[in-house]
């Protein structure tokens, strides 16, 4: 999450101090990354020390303001203009969880699927019903057009992760199968090699007897040549 470029985008429109954005970011995403002040005022902090906004006053009350420079208008149009990358995505906790938990030692990595589905599950039925509730009334400015753009993100995304969990399920249902039949084919080969040792002393004499002299070629009844 970029709260370096919201912010400069928060200010592009007008001077406004910490606090100030602090609840215009929330209320343009719904709250659903809460900030504390302690975060705005130290990425103003950064973004002063870069010359992207300078201090300009205070307001009526006492608070300092800040202001968007011409440095920090075009970051904010490269920011805007520039695609998200997805080549070095952000850590995932599901992902490194379930990469952990294969061959983890008393661990059932599907019981930890089923919990995570149901946790998924009921979090995209949470804001789904959230979206009924906010397009009950079309809304009528861009802040409550912003929080229905995050909240639909939010069900896609829970969406797209209960699709994976299946996935991940059928695919170790599918690994395990082929673990059990290729562990069959090795105890056949196993009860073939040792059935050939038995197969090859069948024609033995018993231990203690010489076994019969084979006869010789070329010689008939009467043991002439």
């Amino acid at each position: 999450m970029s709260i370096r470029h919201g912010l400069l985008a928060l200010l592009e429109p007008g001077p406004r101090y910490g606090s100030q954005l602090r609840t215009e970011f929330e209320s343009r995403t719904g709250a659903t990354w809460p900030l504390n002040v302690g975060q705005v005022y130290t990425t103003l902090s950064r973004l002063e020390r870069d010359g992207m906004v300078v201090q300009d006053g205070e307001d009526d009350a006492g608070h300092a303001l800040y202001v968007i420079t011409d440095a920090g208008r075009e970051e904010l149009r490269n920011w805007f203009r520039s695609p998200v990358d997805r080549r070095s995505p952000p850590r995932d906790e599901l992902a490194i969880k379930l990469a952990m938990a294969v061959g983890a030692p008393g661990i059932d990595i599907r019981e930890v699927i089923q919990s995570q589905r149901h946790h998924t599950v009921q979090a995209m039925q949470d804001y789904t019903r959230l979206k009924a509730q906010a397009t009950d009334v079309s809304p009528d400015n861009r802040d409550d057009v912003a929080w229905l753009l995050v909240l639909e993100q939010l069900i896609f995304q829970t969406e797209a992760e209960a699709r994976w969990l299946d996935h991940c399920e059928a695919r170790l249902v599918r690994l395990s199968l082929m673990a059990a039949q290729q562990e069959k084919h090795r105890e056949k080969q196993r009860e073939n090699e040792r059935a050939e040792p038995e197969a090859n002393t069948e024609g033995s004499p018993p231990p203690g007897e010489k076994p019969a002299p084979a006869p010789r070629a070329g010689l008939g009844r009467s043991g002439r040549r």
